[in-house]
């Protein structure tokens, strides 16, 4: 019988995930693949990824940074053609909105404003408590879009339950619409609306 091993240990959500799913289609006769991650949140996903293929799957706790979750893997045409968006389980969403409104962080220097711009959408991924959307308007769909530094960032930050949306007023005055890379579209009354919502605003 076929069998492989993952070493996905310190890597973060959705990697192990998608490496597993990629992993997948390389059975071409019915096997085991095992998954070794650190933590339990990597365990559940990948249990849900096994949910919905319906692979069997099990669980074992080897020590408090080292499980193993293997699947029986069963190739079908579906697990070796389809490309199936990858969703984690949300660890913690918040009522926070975060609205950026520009693809730079604060004043004087545009380059230096890129980089904190930049630092600040990968933060956001290490709060134990993720915001429920992240709103981007005025040049701030630069972000979202093709050549984008926080096209990554903004990706996970969607797979983890995030919701990302991008002005589409924005995106057409910027000629920006077809290169759209992550997230979806959005119209000012959704986002005065989400705003509104919010139990608090952040705004970088």
């Amino acid at each position: 019988m076929f069998s492989k091993s993952l070493d996905m240990t310190g890597k973060q959500c959705p990697i192990p995930v998608v490496e597993a799913n990629k992993s997948f289609k390389t059975f071409t006769v019915p096997g085991t693949l095992e998954v070794l991650v650190d933590n339990e949140t990597a365990v559940q996903n990948l249990i849900k990824l096994a949910g919905s293929k319906s692979f069997e799957v099990a669980s074992e706790k080897k020590s408090d940074k080292l499980f193993s979750v293997k699947f029986s893997v069963k190739p079908t045409s579906e697990t070796l053609e389809a490309d199936e968006p990858t969703v984690c389980i949300p660890d913690m969403r918040g009522g926070n909105v975060v609205a950026i409104s520009s693809c730079y962080m604060g004043s004087g220097s545009d380059e230096l404003g890129a980089i904190l711009m930049k630092g600040f959408v990968y933060a956001l991924l290490q709060m134990e408590t993720l915001p429920s959307a992240v709103l981007l308007y005025n040049s701030g769909v630069k972000l979202s879009c093709e050549g984008s530094d926080s096209l990554e960032d903004l990706r996970n930050l969607e797979s983890m339950g995030v919701e990302v949306l991008s002005c589409g007023t924005c995106l057409d005055f910027f000629n920006l619409k077809e290169k759209l890379a992550v997230g979806g579209v959005t119209n000012m009354y959704t986002i005065v609306e989400k705003l509104c919502g919010a139990s608090s605003v952040i705004k970088p």
